[in-house]
């Protein structure tokens, strides 16, 4: 596969991301729960992934190994717990602000770990992200929505549990198979939202058949995709590049919330949906080096 190949991957995780939030929204209409909400996304979509697992390649792991894909995928579970807390406590529009500041963090996690600066290209590109994520989310057409300091910190520990996903899907054992990996990923947040969460209500069988569409639909999108499109393109572009791919999860959510959910979406918000795919472009571009010739190189191109 191409370089670009494994970038649309990422950018499709990123886009199925983004399609979370409006189901989310109809499953909480219908009366369900966030606990019954996250429990039946996680449960349903990692008996999707396994189910995909076991007609796939197959690779003999040491519980060792298993153990860090086990908890890599920590990070899967405390990100949709984090984000769900936020949604309670701020309007949704902060919610996703305080969320998207995985754009930035990713390159900061590159700089960190892996020693690589931001260029001024990628500079350029996150702060087209990040203003257009503002416009976007229509926090200048509709306020602070009610700013809590909880909310806050729910926000920015989902960005930074969704950037260190990201980072290890990437970075952690990337020799395994994609889509076991996934399916050890998506275990592991499962565990840790039964933990963290206790959807007990799902024991009840009038309850989870009436979730489950809700569930099958975000297990799908929100555990099972994104973990095996991210395992198979992280490695081969890099977390910093990857997190700006992700981004695509806001125009997603913008549009969909427009189709889907009749919500009146104003101009600044679509001029906000532009410039995320445009940052996302300017993030992609490679400018050419012109190489420098030398002096005689020079002097025979003239004779000649």
């Amino acid at each position: 596969m191409k370089t670009w190949h494994y970038a649309l991957l990422v950018f499709l995780g990123g886009c199925c991301y983004g399609a979370l939030s409006t189901f989310v929204k109809l499953a909480y209409h219908a009366g369900y729960t966030a606990a019954e909400v996250t429990g039946s996304q996680y449960l349903l979509g990692t008996l999707l992934i396994w189910m995909i697992a076991i007609f796939s390649k197959k690779k003999k792991l040491t519980l060792t190994k298993i153990g860090k894909l086990l908890l890599s995928g920590i990070p899967l579970g405390l990100t949709g717990v984090f984000y769900y807390q936020s949604l309670q406590t701020v309007h949704a529009s902060l919610a996703i602000i305080f969320l998207f500041q995985f754009v930035w963090i990713g390159s900061l996690f590159e700089w960190i770990f892996y020693k690589k600066a931001p260029t001024t290209g990628k500079f350029v590109s996150i702060g087209i992200l990040v203003v257009g994520s503002i416009l976007a989310a229509g926090i200048i057409t509709e306020g602070d929505g009610g700013l809590t300091w909880q909310g806050t910190a729910w926000g920015l520990l989902s960005a930074l549990t969704y950037t260190t996903f990201i980072f290890l899907s990437g970075s952690v054992e990337t020799d395994t198979p994609p889509v076991l990996k996934s399916a050890f990923f998506a275990t592991g947040g499962l565990i840790t939202v039964l933990i963290l969460v206790q959807p007990t209500e799902l024991f009840h069988l009038s309850v989870f058949m009436g979730v489950a569409p809700y569930g099958l639909y975000l297990g799908l999108l929100g555990v099972a995709l994104p973990p095996l499109l991210l395992s198979i393109g992280m490695p081969h572009i890099g977390p910093g590049l990857g997190t700006i791919l992700t981004a695509s999860e806001l125009p997603v959510a913008v549009i969909l919330s427009s189709l889907v959910l009749a919500e009146q979406v104003s101009m600044f918000q679509w001029l906000g949906v532009i410039l995320i795919l445009g940052g996302i472009v300017a993030g992609n571009v490679k400018v050419p080096k012109t190489e420098k010739k030398s002096p005689a190189s020079l002097e025979k191109e003239s004779v000649s």
